[in-house]
């Protein structure tokens, strides 16, 4: 989009967890991605309490060696999951934010329970929260942290999987794979999606 150029470089690091809002959907495994938000703007001192029409948003700062504090803005969208794009494109907007300084934090079938891969870009992959970012923005070009949540059991539907909660073996594992993509996290902003790659994508 040509909006998106010319954009600061200056411009404040994004950091979307993407979900369902309300407790209907708290556990489940569609909103894994606002439990790594939730926790890494706690562990950064980042309050979410502030609810806007479009996200419940926080801001504030990331020591990064070399490059003194990066602004970061966090949000979890109040959109549903098959909107987010619209949330993404507001916060993008109001924040003069730019795709390469965003990063999306969600659920991946493809991937097996609490495995976590970085990615630079890419398309959907059939992910309907990714596909309406991509839509809304006009690209691809922004990172992403994937979590894995597996693939449902033969004979049962994406849908129901991923909206149901994760079962107590599941949780206890997940429970890890958020602190390690808040890791990730930490090493993308300070060190750029080469390395947060090279470093968490093994194995």
């Amino acid at each position: 989009m040509k909006w998106l150029r010319g954009r600061p470089r200056a411009a404040p690091w994004i950091i979307v967890g993407l979900g369902n809002p309300g407790n209907r959907y708290a556990d489940t495994r569609h909103n894994v991605g606002f439990m790594a938000i939730d926790q890494w703007a706690q562990r950064h001192g980042i309050d979410l309490s502030r609810k806007k029409s479009f996200a419940h948003v926080g801001e504030g700062n990331v020591p990064v060696l070399d490059a003194g504090d990066q602004r970061v803005i966090v949000a979890k969208p109040r959109t549903f999951m098959n909107a987010s794009g619209d949330a993404v494109l507001e916060l993008v907007r109001r924040y003069h934010g730019r795709p390469d300084r965003l990063v999306i934090v969600y659920d991946e079938m493809d991937l097996p329970t609490a495995k976590i891969r970085v990615r630079e870009r890419g398309s959907a992959a059939g992910h309907k929260g990714i596909l309406s970012i991509i839509e809304c923005l006009g690209t691809d070009a922004f990172p992403r942290i994937r979590i894995g949540v597996a693939r449902p059991a033969e004979g049962r539907g994406s849908v129901g999987h991923v909206l149901e909660a994760f079962t107590p073996e599941e949780a206890e594992a997940i429970r890890g794979a958020v602190a390690r993509a808040g890791e990730a996290l930490d090493c993308l902003i300070t060190n750029g999606a080469e390395r947060a790659m090279n470093e968490f994508n093994q194995g």
